[in-house]
């Protein structure tokens, strides 16, 4: 796993799409996920504190002691932690503005069968700003070519699948979202730019130290799917805090999970 910052009380890592965080009901074959590489990689016993999707890439922290953790997971939990994602969307997404469009809570059937499923709609706030747009000469449907757009994405909240569900709620839906996306353009995508994945990055995480008190910003680089994209695009030079030419080394996992 790429490091992207550690001291003695905490671990950032760059998560590659594709990998689990912890062992789930969701996958229960599945031996090989972040928490156990890294404490392998580091020798010592990590602690979760966020959460991200299977095929979301990026910034990942966990406490070095269950303390921390647990003082780092309070900070997610009254909003303290400032995050910020880039996506590749479907279509123009111009502008700058904040979307407050309440979800309903997406359950699992498998990991959330004891859940309600009449819960009421809980309050979700996403702050977006398109950075740039494209139009390719490549028919996804009833026109002879095919907008993308590449937007910032900062959640005021944290509900299950916030950003993918609002930017479909936006008619926007990220490439490679098979559940709230559009499956032709997805494949399309994947077939002619290389878009195999799920197009969304955590890119920072901006924070204040649980116990130094200072602040800290962590930046996740972009993997090769994500800089390809960016060359096919015209998009180089737009994230220059995150773009780069080397990579790290294979993770040693089967990244081939697209739109999952």
């Amino acid at each position: 796993m790429e490091v992207l910052y550690q001291d003695e009380w905490l671990i950032a890592i760059n998560k590659p799409s594709g990998w689990l965080v912890h062992r789930s009901w969701l996958d229960r074959d599945e031996k090989v996920v972040v928490m156990q590489t890294v404490r392998d990689q580091i020798g010592q016993h990590v602690f979760t504190v966020h959460r991200l999707d299977r095929p979301t890439s990026g910034v990942l922290l966990m406490g070095l002691s269950s303390e921390v953790g647990h003082l780092l997971s309070r900070q997610f939990e009254q909003h303290q932690i400032q995050k910020r994602y880039h996506a590749v969307v479907r279509g123009w997404l111009e502008g700058e503005a904040v979307l407050d469009y309440p979800l309903v809570e997406e359950l699992d059937k498998i990991a959330d069968k004891f859940s309600r499923a009449d819960k009421d709609p809980q309050p979700a706030v996403t702050h977006y700003k398109g950075l740039a747009t494209v139009e390719m000469p490549l028919a996804t449907g009833r026109y002879p070519t095919t907008r993308y757009g590449l937007v910032e994405l900062e959640p005021q909240t944290g509900r299950k699948h916030q950003l993918r569900r609002h930017l479909s709620h936006l008619r926007h839906p990220i490439i490679g979202d098979s559940k709230h996306g559009d499956l032709r353009q997805n494949r399309a995508a994947a077939e002619h730019f290389g878009c195999n994945r799920l197009m969304l990055h955590a890119s920072r995480l901006t924070l204040t130290h649980p116990v130094t008190g200072q602040p800290l910003t962590i930046d996740a680089g972009l993997d090769r799917v994500w800089m390809d994209a960016l060359s096919h695009f015209g998009w180089r030079g737009h994230l220059p805090e995150i773009e780069r030419v080397e990579f790290p080394e294979a993770s040693g996992q089967d990244d081939d999970t697209q739109f999952d």
